[in-house]
């Protein structure tokens, strides 16, 4: 199983050829990226702002069968009960094999029956650039809650791409002590991986 990160939180998982795309942006809402050419069965958005909900702009295969049993949690874009943003979803994928969670744009914490649902993750894709989600230390309370096995932080400002009123990754970074930064956009997902925090890097010149 493949995952590859296509800038802020869009990230497209290849699972024996079926290919599963979470949050795609539309083009020019994200400021240093633009998507590749994405071909996909399933394109999942957790709410329907621009920079999450780009799914016009993958091409769509057909005739796909999904391996995944598919749960979505709903929860909320803010902490006033989607009063200033709206909804949110969460999506889990199980294959039977592995555990996959991509939480969107969170806006809010957790509830005890919300973590159980969390709970035996392989992967976690969470926001911790603040601002219009969770920040850094709202994230990593998350993650202790729910101990997923390797932690991929999202949604955050780097030096020549993101919305510029998000943090960057290295407030995340710093209430970790199992970073691993990757050379590399693209993480292979195993059962032999250790627990950590993966950081992935956008080097594509088409970005």
């Amino acid at each position: 199983m493949k995952l590859t990160w296509h800038g802020h939180a869009c990230f497209q998982l290849d699972n024996n050829g079926y290919t599963v795309v979470f949050d795609p942006y539309r083009r020019g809402t994200v400021p240093g990226f633009r998507l590749p050419r994405i071909e996909a069965d399933l394109v999942l958005c957790s709410h329907d702002h621009a920079d999450h909900n780009g799914a016009s702009e993958v091409i769509m295969k057909k005739g796909g069968v999904s391996p995944y049993k598919i749960t979505k949690i709903a929860t909320y874009h803010d902490d006033r009960h989607g009063k200033l943003r709206g909804h949110n979803i969460i999506h889990i994928l199980d294959d039977g094999t592995f555990r996959i969670a991509h939480m969107g744009d969170l806006g809010c914490p957790l509830t005890e029956e919300q973590a159980e649902l969390l709970s035996n993750l392989d992967v976690c894709m969470i926001p911790v650039g603040g601002y219009f989600t969770i920040d850094a230390k709202q994230a990593k309370e998350i993650v202790r809650q729910i101990k997923p096995r390797v932690v991929i932080p999202m949604h955050y400002r780097g030096e020549s791409f993101g919305l510029a009123p998000l943090d960057t990754v290295d407030a995340y970074a710093a209430l970790c002590d199992d970073t691993v930064i990757y050379d590399s956009n693209e993480l292979n997902i195993t059962k032999e991986m250790k627990s950590q925090t993966a950081i992935l890097t956008l080097k594509n010149k088409s970005y």
